[in-house]
Parts: structure tokens; sequence; C-alpha cells
């Protein structure tokens, strides 16, 4: 949590109803009433449209805030350094990510414009900590960074997209940790092998495809 955040260790009013709405998006989708997450914040539905201007600078300001959670912790991992402390300190955590996790579902789940612009977000940001990972020496350069990022980004939200918590018509955040739980578990293990020890065991189709592309042949 920032500092603009708190004042004298409580949660300012902004905060309380972005925290809500994006626990209450989570819980019952991106149409869930102001009325309701007024409610959940203590607040006033006016209250609301004074600090974000409408619904949608509502669900703009959680996408912002989602963004910085996915770029807080994806930084230290490919810091370099400490970051596999930094990939188990999170992993152990990862319950706590809940409400983020379920709101990322439902706004995939919902599509359209809002939706193609989170995607694009996380893309840029992966642009840039593996830009940071590859300065760090723990991740290899590409020959296309932004390709490169906006796959991992769909893969890893569209793998997300599938399960079952984004099919339900509401999202229960009292099993949604345990589910966070579980997934993580199964996942973690095999990408890391996929990333550490690559699935091919040699370059003959990356360099095939690469100079049918370029028609010259890839520097090694």
């Amino acid at each position: 949590m920032g500092s603009a955040e708190a004042v004298g260790g409580e949660l300012t009013a902004r905060a309380r109803i972005l925290h809500a709405a994006v626990r209450r998006f989570a819980v019952d989708g991106v149409a869930a009433p102001l009325r309701t997450i007024a409610a959940d914040a203590g607040v006033s539905a006016a209250l609301i449209i004074h600090h974000f201007g409408s619904r949608d600078g509502l669900r703009e300001a959680c996408d912002a805030h989602v963004l910085t959670v996915a770029r807080e912790n994806k930084t230290p991992v490919l810091g370099g350094g400490s970051g596999a402390g930094a990939m188990l300190t999170q992993l152990a955590q990862i319950e706590g990510y809940a409400p983020v996790v379920g709101y990322v579902l439902r706004r995939l789940q919902a599509g359209g414009l809002l939706a193609t612009q989170l995607v694009d977000g996380f893309v840029s940001d992966a642009v840039g900590y593996l830009r940071q990972g590859e300065a760090a020496g723990v991740v290899r350069p590409s020959r296309n960074p932004e390709a490169r990022a906006r796959v991992l980004t769909e893969q890893a939200l569209g793998a997300l997209l599938l399960q079952l918590p984004a099919q339900q018509e509401h999202l229960d955040l009292e099993e949604l940790p345990g589910w966070l739980r579980a997934y993580s578990e199964r996942i973690v293990g095999p990408l890391l092998e996929v990333y550490t020890e690559p699935l091919l065991t040699d370059r003959s189709l990356l360099d095939s495809y690469v100079e049918s592309r370029t028609g010259q042949a890839p520097e090694r």
C-alpha cells in the first residue's frame, strides 16, 4: 500500500473505495452496482463519483491498481540477486492476491475495449521488467521484446481465464485463495522448467523460421 493511500495508518476514503471496488467487481463482475461498492467501502455513491468521476473512471483506477500490484511483484523476481527469494516469498503469500486475480478474471470475462487496454497495460509492463531482467543477466535478450512480452502475457491471462472461477456468476472470495494456491502449485513448476530448460533440444526450428522471414541465416 502506498503512503498516499493512508493517513495515520488508516486507508483514505479513495483507497477504501478502490479496494472495495476491486473486491466487489471480482465477486459480482464489472457491472456490480456503485451503491453496493459504496456500502462495502462505508461511503456514499456520490463520494465514488466525486473521486472517480464515473463507473468507467472507477474501473480505470482499478486497472491501474492491478497493474501496479503486478509490476511491484514481477520486478523483484526478475531483478537478479534476490529474485529467487522474492519469488518464494510471493508464493508463500499467494492467497493475498486473490481479489486482484479475481478482478482480472472478471475484466477479461467482460471483454471489450477496457479489457483490451488492461491487457495492453500488462504487456507494456512486461516489456519493462523483462528488460530489467536482461540488464540483470537473468533473462535472455529477445529479437522482438514487445512480441515476446505479449505472447507471455496472453498465455498467462488466457490460461487464467480458462479456469473454473471465471465461469461462475458469483465468485466466492473465501474460496478463491485456496483455488489460487492450488493453481499456482500446479503451474509454477512446469512453467519454470519450460523457461529454464527449453522444450526443444536444438535451434533448428527457430533458425529455419527466422531465415524464412528475413532471408538471412540467424546469428548465433
